[in-house]
């Protein structure tokens, strides 16, 4: 598994999630209360920038949708944080209707720390770097603001369909 960093270790027991709007309204949720929300399950093909997809994948998350529903927000963009330091930048249209869940488990297994656990985004649409590991929150912006990968050459966007790998694609 790639990742920017170290893997982080996070307990249930301390791992919370927050959306936290361009206003600085926040809703945060611990791990017991995300869990009790509508958990759905959905299968995606996956698609990483080093040229190798997975197809077929089960995860089971609760969905943006469910997350930012009842958020006053004009914002247009999402930057993800997580746990560790990492971050990347969205169109907040590519976490909506459907598309972008915080993904709890895969294949019916809860995630492990390798594959982003407890828990974290999942934009299946987009390169995997989209879909944060160890998600811990959202922040709802004006104006878009580069991630890591974005920040040091990485495409804005990311659509796998357009091999958006690189500033430039």
């Amino acid at each position: 598994m790639l990742s920017a960093g170290p893997t982080p270790q996070i307990s249930t027991e301390v791992w919370n999630f927050s959306v936290t709007t361009e206003t600085g309204e926040v809703r945060r949720w611990n791990w017991a209360e995300l869990n009790a929300l509508s958990v759905e399950r959905t299968t995606v093909d996956l698609h990483c920038v080093t040229k190798w997809s997975k197809l077929a994948t089960t995860w089971e998350g609760v969905s943006l949708d469910t997350l930012l529903d009842g958020v006053e927000t004009s914002a247009e963009y999402a930057v993800a944080s997580s746990y560790g330091g990492y971050t990347t930048n969205l169109p907040l249209e590519d976490l909506l209707d459907g598309k972008a869940w915080i993904a709890v488990r895969y294949d019916g297994e809860p995630l492990t720390p390798e594959h982003g656990g407890p828990a974290r985004l999942l934009v299946p649409h987009l390169y995997l770097w989209k879909s944060a590991k160890w998600v811990r929150g959202i922040r709802l912006l004006n104006d878009d603001e580069p991630g890591f990968w974005e920040s040091v050459g990485y495409h804005n966007y990311g659509d796998p369909w357009r091999e958006q790998r690189y500033w430039g694609d």
